[in-house]
């Protein structure tokens, strides 16, 4: 197997697999490119990412330029004289002098069937979307946004539980083998890569923290996928009325079923709560400070009696 010397380009916890097995098949990272320290924490002390961290507990040189247009920068990267760069939601849009810099280009890690869900949210998106599949995707970039000629693609099925959680860690992993897989397969002229279809495109924008509000007068079965598609950040959320004041609640776990009424009518004491078109079984909560419940718990201490209308 080709032995390569890269540049590895990443910030969050979804790009580490990737490098741990970059680092297992053992190629030469000569560095490792990652966003700065950030103060985060109720302290808001200065902290490393999740990569900047595995990086130095390898003995890894590691890079945190605030951006990458400054020609010293780009002349810092092309000495480094890479076969190949390799890009896990680094977070930094790379200039054509980068793209350019490794003998064999720079491959990105997207976490969807491309041309569908291009952009920031993809695993969010395509939950939300009531998608029956996702998958990962390796691509020669270029100057766009997610629009390079794919080099390997495999696919996921997601499944009725699957939360943008769950489903982060299964591409995740899928996403490092078959970077290594196609990594060998480009260097070693065994691999073509395909464009995209100009059909099918989607794009998936970043979250923003208005989406997360449950809107009783959607379809069951959209909202659990807003609140799987949410799950564990930023969390759906919904209002629950207490001694006439509403108390805010996020919705961790929901699972729909049969039930008819006005939308956001509690129809039973166990938060069953009527929608547009069916109804939702709220399984799991979390009220702001306290810890995750079960919905048999949380009702212990805060019963919803049937009637109850949540805004």
């Amino acid at each position: 197997m080709a032995r390569l010397r890269l540049v590895f380009m990443g910030t969050p916890d979804f790009a580490c697999p990737t490098l741990r097995a970059l680092i297992a098949a053992g190629h030469e990272i000569a560095a490792v490119y990652t966003q700065p320290p950030r103060a985060a924490g109720r302290g808001m002390k200065e902290r490393r990412s999740p990569i900047h961290e595995l990086a130095q507990a390898h003995g890894l040189k590691v890079r945190t330029p605030a951006r990458l247009k400054d020609p010293e920068a780009q002349a810092e990267f092309a000495a480094l004289a890479t076969d190949a760069a390799i890009v896990v939601a680094y977070g930094l849009i790379l200039p054509q002098a980068v793209l350019d810099a490794p003998r064999l280009g720079c491959f990105n890690l997207h976490a969807s069937l491309l041309p569908r869900w291009r952009g920031a949210a993809p695993i969010q998106r395509a939950i939300m979307a009531g998608d029956s599949e996702t998958g990962a995707c390796i691509m020669q970039m270029d100057a766009g946004l997610d629009t390079g000629p794919v080099l390997a693609r495999e696919s996921c099925p997601i499944g009725p539980d699957d939360t943008a959680g769950s489903l982060h860690d299964k591409l995740a992993e899928i996403g490092a083998a078959l970077m290594c897989e196609t990594l060998v397969a480009r260097a070693e002229n065994r691999i073509t890569p395909v464009p995209q279809p100009d059909s099918g495109i989607t794009y998936a924008d970043k979250i923003s923290k208005h989406e997360a509000r449950l809107d009783w007068t959607r379809r069951a079965a959209a909202l659990d996928c807003q609140i799987r598609g949410l799950t564990p950040f930023p969390g759906a959320w919904c209002e629950i009325p207490r001694d006439g004041k509403p108390v805010r609640v996020k919705i961790l776990a929901a699972r729909p079923c049969a039930g008819t009424g006005a939308p956001g009518t509690a129809l039973d004491a166990r938060l069953t709560i009527a929608c547009g078109a069916g109804a939702l079984r709220i399984e799991q909560v979390q009220r702001a400070g306290k810890a995750p419940a079960l919905a048999e718990d949380f009702l212990r201490g805060f019963p919803v009696p049937a009637g109850t209308v949540l805004p």
